[in-house]
């Protein structure tokens, strides 16, 4: 039996994963200045960034939920998995092969490991695309036929069919070394009377992908009138890999034009997607078998986040940033948008709804129409807060006064579920105005029904908070080093902004812009000096720990030490409590000028290779300069703290030899207290 990876093979791992690709398979990332990168977090609900991915040193770290570590951490996080899995699933990405060392224990798996499932599922999907042109296969190649998709359209999407019969995939997946509780674990197969069986049978296939192409699933529609499971569509079961409310179908297809294009299509069928696609609206998705909800609307905002207006935020819809959902205009469609309506108010105003006449889905629209009838339903989409205030309205006949008073009973709850102030004054208004009725009459009962049901209210412009104030100085091109009214500045809002030690104060200040620059550019430090530091010269509890631990890790590094290792090696000495500290430390912008050659966008950041992977680069001439000048407070006020406590015990003792020689110590400390001064205002530290 195996036992743990070998540590070898671990550092491989971590040097090849680049972490900002990882990341951005999630979040849209955003250069903040100082290489770092920022975005919506994907581990806890924002509306701001504050999730801050710094890939030349492998970290990232969100200021709003406190979580953060290195990319196997992210991994751990991001899939729900184990340590183990998280390098299982890097190594696979990076085409690593794994060896373990059998002498070391064996952690207890729980159920299959998720990479075996991940390759099941893609051995499913090859079969299923494999027997699409086969004689059984007809009924499924005249479906999507039908909805005018070519072979070649078939093929692009990755529609399969799934053999009638028993054991078809099972027997197929049983010769490719797959067991049968990995089959029944992915979701593949299921456990009966007289054995383990197909989960899809008799049905066309489509895959359901994460936003980097792997399989974590798949939808299947009935073709067959004997088919036992009589629902029209089928997905997954909720595995290890697929949660139906967290998954997107086409948005392996969709997301860089979403990410681009800040717009996001949504739409109800997997052959709608196609035909979008195929019509050029590319950035459609569909849910899979479950109504849009909060979780689809996170990995919406993460992609087409904006964060370009400034201090003040705007959650309105943004020119050119929309969501369209493509809901049909009956009873059923109404229902869904009233559905949506439920969802949070900055994902709403940027949402909107887009209905064709005759009620047609986009598959049925291309078909009828063509492809610029897609493309225009889309364009001329309508705000959902209209369409359902509309649609509350057109139930009644407003010509009569008891139609009147009807629709303002049915559009008020409505209207009073919009949490934003200045819009819920306006859609008053408008509704008052089409249903023909005065506003106050209006305005009494939406006021009765956002009581009745405890809405809370919000404002479409909402402050940032303060890490965006200084990530936006950057993305304007400031410099924050600019002048010492600048560094000072900045140096204060680094203080304020951490969540590890609440104080403001120059001592502590010292000591957090030198962790800092030690962590992210530990070639900036002067050896000579450093080795003068013992943890006497930090009175902070946290800094004063976190130098033991880079003291028990071996100090500085060499200077062909890779970044990540550097970052895991600090780590692992301090251990789990100071990780997030480390982490903050590590994303934390410095005053220093921006070199293009070393940090700024993510094209300067070492394009051919994971900057993690590679060695520790050269500090600048200001980083060392910095360097030095924090070191040389740093030991300043460790000599002052040594004299004092000489002083003090010098005026307890008689007079002496004993007190003679402490009062010569006192002197050197003095002495040498001065040469460190002369240095900092002669500007003589190099």
């Amino acid at each position: 039996m195996a036992g743990m990876i070998v540590k070898e093979d671990i550092e491989k791992v971590r040097a090849a994963a680049d972490l900002y690709d990882i990341v951005s398979a999630d979040v849209t990332l955003k250069s903040s200045g100082s290489g770092t990168f920022v975005g919506l977090c994907p581990f806890h609900d924002e509306k701001t960034p504050s999730f801050s991915v710094r890939p030349s040193l492998g970290v990232w770290h969100c200021f709003g939920c406190g979580l953060g570590g290195d990319v196997f951490g992210y991994v751990e996080q991001s899939e729900n998995v184990g340590f183990g899995d998280a390098v299982g699933i890097l190594a696979d990405k990076y085409h690593i092969e794994l060896h373990y060392d059998s002498n070391s224990p064996v952690p207890q798996q729980n159920g299959s490991k998720r990479s075996r499932l991940l390759e099941a599922n893609e051995e499913a999907q090859r079969f299923f695309v494999s027997q699409v042109m086969s004689k059984e296969a007809l009924p499924a190649r005249k479906l999507l036929g039908g909805r005018n998709f070519t072979q070649a359209d078939s093929e692009r999407f990755g529609c399969g069919y799934a053999p009638q019969g028993w054991d078809n995939l099972v027997r197929h997946l049983s010769s490719k070394g797959f067991t049968q509780q990995e089959m029944t674990d992915a979701g593949l197969a299921r456990q009966g009377q007289r054995g383990v069986y197909d989960y899809f049978r008799g049905r066309v296939t489509w895959p359901i992908r994460d936003s980097t192409g792997r399989t974590l699933g798949f939808g299947a529609r009935k073709l067959y009138e004997d088919d036992t499971i009589q629902a029209k569509y089928i997905n997954t079961p909720d595995t290890q890999l697929y949660r139906k409310n967290q998954v997107l179908y086409g948005i392996d297809l969709a997301k860089s034009q979403i990410v681009k294009k800040r717009q996001v299509v949504i739409v109800e069928g997997y052959t709608d997607v196609m035909a979008c696609h195929l019509a050029g609206v590319d950035t459609a998705v569909a849910t899979c078998g479950t109504a849009f909800g909060l979780e689809h609307a996170k990995i919406v905002r993460r992609l087409i986040s904006d964060d370009s207006l400034g201090a003040v935020q705007l959650v309105g819809p943004v020119k050119g940033s929309r969501v369209v959902f493509t809901f049909d205009g009956d009873a059923a469609g109404q229902k869904a948008a009233l559905h949506a309506f439920g969802l949070d108010g900055s994902f709403l105003t940027q949402t909107f709804v887009a209905v064709a006449s005759d009620n047609m889905d986009p598959c049925d629209l291309r078909i009828e129409r063509g492809d610029e009838a897609v493309r225009s339903l889309v364009q001329h989409a309508k705000p959902l807060y209209d369409f359902v205030i509309d649609a509350a309205i057109n139930a009644f006949d407003t010509q009569f006064t008891t139609g009147q008073m009807g629709a303002v009973k049915a559009v008020a709850p409505v209207i009073a579920q919009i949490r934003d102030r200045s819009l819920l004054d306006l859609y008053t208004r408008k509704a008052a105005r089409r249903v023909g009725i005065e506003l106050e009459v209006m305005n009494r009962e939406v006021a009765s029904a956002r009581r009745g049901l405890h809405v809370r209210d919000e404002d479409a412009y909402a402050s940032r908070n303060r890490h965006q104030t200084l990530n936006q100085m950057h993305e304007r091109g400031e410099n924050p080093s600019s002048s010492m009214v600048d560094r000072k500045k900045l140096e204060h809002q680094d203080a304020q902004m951490q969540g590890y030690f609440r104080i403001d104060d120059a001592v502590f200040i010292c000591e957090q812009q030198f962790m800092g620059t030690l962590v992210q550019i530990p070639r900036a430090v002067n050896r000579e000096m450093f080795a003068q530091l013992d943890e006497s010269n930090f009175v902070t509890p946290v800094f004063r720990s976190l130098f033991q631990a880079v003291e028990a890790a071996g100090g500085l590094p060499a200077e062909d030490t890779p970044q990540g290792l550097w970052m895991h090696n600090v780590t692992k000495a301090t251990g789990t409590w100071l990780q997030q500290v480390i982490n903050e430390l590590a994303v934390m912008p410095l005053p220093l000028p921006q070199e293009d050659n070393v940090v700024g966008s993510r094209e300067n950041t070492h394009p051919e290779s994971n900057a993690a992977a590679v060695q520790l680069r050269p500090a600048t001439v200001a980083e060392t300069q910095y360097a030095s000048e924090l070191l040389v407070r740093l030991l300043d006020m460790g000599y002052m703290r040594r004299i004092a406590t000489a002083k003090r015990r010098m005026n307890q003792m008689a007079d002496g030899a004993e007190k003679f020689s402490l009062l010569g110590d006192i002197t050197k400390l003095e002495a040498a207290r001065k040469d460190l001064q002369a240095q900092v205002y002669g500007n003589t530290v190099s």
